[in-house]
């Protein structure tokens, strides 16, 4: 049955359910108060926010969000069943408040919990759903954070009804356009079995415009490494990139940018990073007192350009190593987006070629040059194909260098460009490797060409190892091969599952690190993989049954 559901979607007979009444093309960018104040939440932290942003800068770069988070309320609802506001921590009314983050040109959003309780032990909305919405959208706020502590139940299935079930049908129902921020899938993620994990991300896309996928990013005030913290969530998110697309974001929470234990090149990789993926840009720090390096960092235009790029493609995996991580995405204009992050503690050089980046330098005339600038500095200069590719200089211990290639090739506007970069699963985060005898197994990552694939536009898949041999099905072998270069296409979905058109079965990962083929499981951990940015993702409806 589970097998079959996927090959239904393959031959159009399964679609997903229509999301959400709100149109929200481009990833959210703003404020709110949760990193850096927890519950130490006041009106003033938000009046004082707004005002800054107006000066300085960020207003006008986009940062157009003012969010509440937890412990806004008293402990205890009214007689009516309505949340009820602090008049100590906000003597003026929400009301009031989203009134005055309007005037001064933002808009305001408010955070409840879909449990019993808050994460901070407030009233939350579990069986006050109608009311909740009502009363927040009376008071002015249009945008809903809705975390999952206390869930009753606290299984997949529970998350599912409060979520999809209750919260949908009613936003659906309501009146007004409400930006839904669902954290569901935050309650799953890191588990022995990722199963649940991808199954709520599936949902999430048919019922909100950002679903936050991983662990609160570090506390201003916790103890412990921030940078460990960004880390974290990093390689939570670079496993959920098939599920992005315009409307709907991956969230991999807030940028605290102006936390202690940050040194300054993690503060620019935090940015680089961020906006490389078209990640939401939610700034979690105290405002009026950012440094000039952090509000440099922040009011970056060319890296908030590829962040809020219309197509907001989340960057993929290129290559991965002890010390690299090259990633690499697609604009909506044509250009390509390179990115280099140093996870060594010494700085370095490192040179990207031309067929990691995805560009097909066998395609166009000798002597092109690209353009290639640099997202820091600002500097654009022209590299000759003959290069080999691009290297970025003196990246930083925990830098992240940052490109924007465009140029003509070949007489066309903007780079040929293919799909390219590892084919890794997204539980062990091994890496799809070949060989040259045609062995395809799943090794530890290591940034060779063996590790870095190409997808074309009609499924076939081919190492840069070996790039005149394609992915085969061999009787449940997965093998590279010239002739599967004419016969072997492969299928993606957003179920993760990487299916051969022939056989209709699933690439897959057995335990002693082979590479198999065989029958389709429901978002088994052995089966799901991440595939580059640009690779053709079909969708299919994501209910466990």
């Amino acid at each position: 049955m589970k097998s079959q559901l996927i090959l239904a979607s393959a031959a159009g007979l399964v679609s997903p359910v229509a999301s959400t009444h709100v149109d929200l093309p481009l990833p959210p960018m703003g404020f709110n108060n949760w990193a850096r104040f927890t519950t130490h939440i006041n009106q003033s932290i938000f009046t004082d926010a707004a005002t800054a942003m107006a000066a300085n800068g960020m207003l006008a770069a986009g940062y157009n969000r003012l969010n509440l988070d937890d412990a806004w309320s008293m402990r205890e609802r009214a007689a009516n069943g309505s949340m009820v506001v602090d008049p100590v921590k906000f003597p003026q009314g929400l009301p009031w408040l989203a009134s005055f983050i309007k005037d001064k040109g933002f808009i305001p959003g408010i955070y409840t919990d879909s449990g019993t309780l808050s994460c901070g032990a407030y009233p939350a909305a579990y069986g006050h759903e109608a009311i909740d919405l009502k009363d927040f959208s009376d008071w002015g706020y249009e945008y809903l954070k809705m975390d999952g502590c206390n869930v009753p139940g606290g299984d997949e299935a529970a998350y599912r009804h409060l979520y999809f079930d209750v919260w949908r049908d009613l936003l659906l129902k309501f009146p007004k356009p409400v930006v839904f921020s669902n954290s569901a899938p935050a309650y799953f993620c890191g588990a022995d079995n990722l199963t649940d994990w991808y199954t709520i991300m599936g949902w999430s896309q048919e019922m909100g415009q950002l679903a936050r996928h991983s662990d609160d990013i570090i506390n201003y005030d916790a103890k412990g490494s921030a940078w460990d913290s960004l880390m974290t969530n990093y390689y939570q998110h670079v496993r959920l990139a098939r599920y992005q697309r315009p409307g709907f974001f991956n969230d991999p929470d807030f940028l605290n940018t102006d936390h202690p234990s940050y040194t300054l090149e993690e503060k620019k990789t935090h940015m680089a990073l961020w906006s490389s993926f078209s990640a939401p840009l939610i700034v979690s720090a105290d405002i009026p007192n950012l440094t000039k390096d952090e509000l440099d960092i922040l009011l970056n235009k060319d890296l908030i350009a590829i962040d809020q790029d219309p197509l907001v493609q989340q960057a993929t995996l290129v290559s991965s190593s002890t010390t690299w991580e090259v990633l690499t995405k697609n604009l909506a204009n044509g250009d390509r987006v390179l990115t280099v992050l140093n996870k060594g503690d010494a700085a370095g050089d490192h040179t990207v070629p031309w067929a990691s980046i995805g560009i097909q330098t066998d395609r166009v005339k000798p002597g092109t040059a690209l353009g290639v600038k640099d997202l820091w500095t600002g500097k654009m200069e022209q590299v000759k194909l003959s290069a080999g590719g691009v290297t970025a200089k003196g990246v930083g211990a925990h830098g992240t260098a940052v490109f924007r290639i465009s140029g003509a090739m070949g007489g066309s506007d903007h780079p040929i460009v293919l799909p390219t970069g590892l084919i890794f699963n997204t539980f062990s985060l091994k890496c799809l490797s070949d060989d040259k005898s045609g062995k395809v197994t799943w090794k530890a990552c290591d940034g060779s060409d063996s590790q870095t694939w190409k997808v074309s536009d009609d499924g076939h898949v081919n190492s840069l190892l070996r790039p005149d041999e394609c992915l085969t099905d061999v009787q449940g072998k997965l093998l590279s091969r010239h002739s599967a270069c004419h016969t072997d296409a492969w299928k993606y979905f957003n179920s993760g599952n990487l299916v051969n058109g022939n056989s209709n079965r699933c690439l897959t990962e057995e335990a002693d690190g082979s590479a198999t083929v065989a029958d389709c499981g429901y978002a088994t951990n052995e089966q799901v993989v991440g595939l580059p940015a640009g690779a053709k993702v079909i969708e299919t409806a994501y209910y466990k049954n």
